[in-house]
């Protein structure tokens, strides 16, 4: 075998390997959270501040969202572009991220 082939080996190898360690491993950073997790983790993240579209996309990312995903929310009217260009969360989704991180009420029956 010609040592150009045995490096082509190799390297099919090291992926395999690689792919089978990242199967049986736990799942860490954002995959580890649920998805509602996600979107309160994005949400504190961006806060009432405008975003570009560079900073949007990147913080998709960070949290384990496609960039793209940015338009799924603002069609979902989560998101939205203002006159100046800068992506920001509305007021649906400030007002849906307080109620998540609101305690939860107690019923009358659940206190006695």
């Amino acid at each position: 075998m010609d040592p150009e082939q045995t490096a082509a080996a190799l390297r099919q190898i090291s992926r395999g390997l690689a792919a089978l360690a990242d199967a049986i491993s736990p799942p860490s950073g954002p995959a580890a959270l649920s998805d509602e997790d996600r979107y309160r983790a994005i949400m504190n993240d961006w806060g009432r501040r405008g975003l570009t579209r560079p900073e949007a996309g990147e913080l998709f990312r960070r949290h384990g969202f496609s960039p793209q995903a940015a338009g799924g929310w603002a069609r979902g009217g989560w998101m939205e572009v203002r006159d100046d260009g800068l992506r920001h969360l509305t007021e649906r989704s400030h007002q849906w991220l307080a109620e998540q991180e609101a305690p939860d009420e107690q019923h009358d029956w659940q206190r006695r």
